[in-house]
């Protein structure tokens, strides 16, 4: 079976060498030493001064509004996966959705401020697909109302645009590393803060809010990551730049094999050093999406609906707010296979399968 993602797995015995470690320390969680390595590497590597390591992608989303102390209404994205309109409700904010752009399919920017009201504190906006947002935008309208902005960056780690860290951007930016992603520490996520003030706040939000057994200062939650999930991040990180070629090579073959006269995908943002997360089609309608599905399906080939619903319309939103961009795409759009390892033989067949079932 080719499942639409596989796990990127390094060496055995260089991840058991770091639980070796780890087991006659004796210190397995706890901001332990491994961790603390982990965030100075990544630092380096992403180029970013303030980066906290965290249990998932979801809680750090909680944590960020949490520490940006944002209230009210956020406005967001109906196109993303739930954690990021979740992570709203969860913590008592309202949730206003922002139609989507039909060519990057972020949120559309030039739709943002007529959406704001007295309520509004914040902009949470996804980088779909590890595709850029319109930062410079955001920021100009997040500036002249005076908003909080957070990205949720869970698909853009390792992606730069121009010349810098795609998670730099914002108030704060999140992601994710989980066992899907690019990068991965089996469950993992990470804090990226552009503000120093927020270092000390950030660092005990994620550990209950305390230093010790006797400064109680925020009402913080368990956020902390174990030594074993730092160890295979330890371990992965190296591998990132090949993990992003092998990556690109399976998406190079599926731009050259599928039939772009019927099919149509993102368009990535020129200005970009790309980590290729994901491989989206968009079919000309849901009933040719469930056919070619259909079709992968039989031939044990399982793509993903990615994403779909359309947010807006979960029965549990406070509101429906017509998306009808977001709305139109989700019925539409399949994720296909790609992760390290998949032949260029079954790209082909997956491609071949593909465009044999577009028309009746």
């Amino acid at each position: 079976m080719i499942n639409v993602t596989k796990t990127f797995l390094p060496d055995q015995e260089q991840y058991i060498q770091y639980i070796r470690e780890i087991w006659d320390r004796g210190y397995v969680t706890n901001n332990g030493p491994l961790l603390q390595e982990l965030e100075e590497k990544l630092k380096s590597y992403l180029g970013v001064d303030h980066l906290y390591f965290c249990t998932n992608g979801t809680i750090v989303l909680q944590i960020a509004i949490k520490a940006l102390e944002i209230k009210g209404d956020v406005i967001t994205t109906p196109f993303s996966y739930c954690a990021t309109s979740n992570a709203i409700l969860w913590e008592n904010c309202n949730p206003v959705f922002v139609d989507i752009d039909p060519d990057t399919f972020n949120i559309n920017a030039s739709l943002i401020e007529q959406a704001i009201t007295p309520a509004t504190t914040a902009i949470l906006a996804t980088h779909v697909y590890g595709n850029p947002c319109d930062v410079e935008r955001i920021e100009e309208v997040a500036a002249k109302h005076k908003l909080k902005v957070i990205y949720d960056a869970a698909h853009a780690f390792g992606v730069t645009y121009k010349g810098r860290s795609l998670l730099s951007f914002g108030d704060i930016s999140t992601c994710s590393f989980h066992a899907t992603k690019v990068f991965h520490t089996i469950e993992g996520g990470a804090l990226i803060s552009n503000h120093p003030e927020l270092d000390r706040k950030l660092h005990l939000m994620r550990a209950f809010g305390h230093q010790g057994d006797e400064h109680y200062l925020y009402a913080g939650i368990n956020g902390k990551n174990s030594e074993m999930h730092a160890a295979m991040g330890l371990v992965n990180l190296p591998h990132v730049g090949e993990i992003i070629a092998a990556r690109r090579e399976v998406c190079d073959g599926y731009d050259r094999l599928l039939n772009w006269e019927i099919l149509s995908r993102p368009v990535i943002n020129p200005h970009i050093e790309y980590n290729y997360a994901y491989y989206p089609v968009v079919f000309p309608s849901e009933e040719v999406m469930f056919r070619v599905m259909d079709a992968l399906k039989a031939e044990d080939v399982v793509p993903r609906r990615y994403f779909y619903p359309s947010l807006n319309t979960l029965s549990f939103m406070p509101a429906y707010i017509p998306c009808p961009v977001s709305e139109d795409i989700a019925l539409r759009v399949l994720s296909l296979p790609l992760y390290v390892g998949l032949p260029q033989a079954d790209v082909e067949r997956i491609a071949g399968i593909i465009n044999a079932n577009l028309l009746p």
